[in-house]
């Protein structure tokens, strides 16, 4: 193989089907779409004699965009050496209109390249994104139940913590997924139809008794989009760069995650289950790795990067504009595409994670100095001396038995009671909330992910 990016190589047949938002093709199609859609919307406000039915029916045909298409819009561009003309031109000849002037009328190439831009990230996030979210999210909240009451150790500043399940500590990434999820839902793409500076002054010139203010704010409307009131030649990039920062965003968690879970496995808090027939190690048999999560982390961190930097190109452009963005719009696909990659190589990792509940709670209940916290919280409510320095003094930095901490449990001058209640707790039954905390966030995920939203 010979291609330049491991997207279109390594990766294809992980991530081939995003060609259909994000190639050439794609993109010369939905130029094609936003100018048949635009005769006919300018159909209805009269600047030109009305389309006859044959070229209606023409119109609605062309909508079917083919591999011939395509290859004639290139052969009309290397001779012209301008995309958005050599569509113009294509569908001049494609077309046969009887007044062809009205293709592309009072337009400027912006006004085509942002409303296909955005109609294809709509669609994007709309049956593949979306919907890539969701699955992952479903996958967590069923490990969420399952795993709601399994004990397990944490760890805070690498150190012994208080105990918590491994569900709970799942759960708190599917309550921040299920947040950005309906921000990315919420989300509406923008776009422009305002000319060649932003004024409408082609259209007003040529048509001033028509208001071409409402004209575009009802044809971007119709594309599902939210019409931008003033601009100047070009979108201005802040809704592009609202949807990157929400899905960079979103990578951060899942990083997050990913990184959570490879420590986990290093450490044997989880087990990693090896797949029959795969090597580990050139040279070490006995290897299971983590890759899974490895390349979910690696992709993460070229997709956010990217993602970052077209925030900042694309909401920027010399005074009317310069074309710096149009070159750096064109790796917005390759960004979403590492995204995509990263989340389905998460979702395969965590289909390789079980736990051992038995070994986990034997590791949990191994380590009662974490106790401390509950002993000093239970004698701060007696109102008993200043618990916290005791136990400081006792168990910090030490080695400590339960036997220990029963027997200082003795010495103390509270209630028989209380002893009893201090001395019946373990490491492992000492996690709060936890169970409950999960199954809140596991009903607001399914309440979300009963909830989908209409595709482009």
């Amino acid at each position: 193989m010979r291609e330049i990016s491991p997207l279109d190589g390594r990766y294809a047949g992980a991530v081939g089907h995003l060609s259909a938002y994000f190639s050439e093709f794609a993109l010369m199609a939905a130029r094609c779409e936003v100018e048949l859609r635009y005769l006919v919307a300018l159909d209805e406000v009269g600047v030109f004699p009305k389309l006859t039915r044959a070229e209606k029916a023409r119109i609605e045909a062309a909508r079917a965009f083919t591999d011939e298409d395509f290859a004639r819009i290139k052969e009309i561009e290397s001779a012209i050496r301008h995309d958005v003309k050599s569509c113009e031109l294509f569908l001049r000849e494609k077309l046969e209109l009887a007044h062809p002037n009205r293709i592309h009328f009072a337009l400027t190439s912006e006004d085509v390249n942002n409303l296909a831009y955005a109609l294809l990230l709509a669609r994007y996030r709309d049956r593949e994104q979306l919907p890539q979210l969701r699955r992952l999210v479903a996958a967590l909240a069923e490990r969420v139940e399952r795993w709601k009451s399994a004990s397990f150790p944490a760890r805070t500043h690498g150190q012994a913590a208080s105990p918590t399940t491994f569900g709970k500590e799942l759960a708190v990434f599917v309550h921040r997924l299920v947040r950005q999820g309906r921000q990315l839902e919420a989300l509406r793409l923008r776009g422009k139809l305002s000319g060649a500076t932003g004024t409408y002054a082609a259209a007003v010139v040529a048509r001033p008794d028509i208001d071409w203010i409402d004209f575009a704010e009802r044809f971007v409307a119709a594309l599902g989009l939210e019409p931008m009131a003033c601009t100047t030649q070009i979108d201005d990039g802040d809704g592009l760069a609202e949807y990157f920062a929400v899905t960079s965003r979103i990578n951060n968690i899942v990083l997050d995650l990913d990184i959570d879970l490879w420590e986990y496995i290093s450490r044997g808090d989880v087990v990693h289950r090896a797949v029959p027939g795969e090597v580990g190690s050139s040279t070490m048999p006995h290897k299971v790795n983590p890759i899974r999560f490895e390349n979910s982390e690696g992709n993460l961190a070229v997709s956010t990067a990217l993602l970052h930097t077209l925030a900042d190109k694309l909401t920027h452009s010399r005074m009317q504009r310069d074309l710096s963005d149009s070159t750096a719009k064109r790796n917005i696909g390759v960004a979403l595409a590492h995204a995509y990659l990263a989340l389905e190589e998460t979702l395969g990792g965590l289909g390789r994670v079980d736990l051992d509940p038995a070994e986990l709670r034997a590791r949990v209940d191994a380590a009662p100095d974490v106790l401390a916290e509950a002993y000093q919280t239970m004698l701060r409510a007696e109102g008993t001396g200043d618990p916290y320095e005791a136990l400081r003094g006792l168990t910090r930095g030490k080695t400590i038995t339960l036997a220990e901490l029963h027997e200082w449990i003795e010495g103390l001058p509270v209630d028989a009671k209380l002893k009893t209640r201090m001395k019946a707790l373990r490491p492992s039954s000492y996690a709060g909330l936890a169970p409950t905390l999960c199954e809140r966030v596991a009903a607001e995920a399914a309440v979300w992910l009963r909830c989908t939203s209409p595709s482009q």
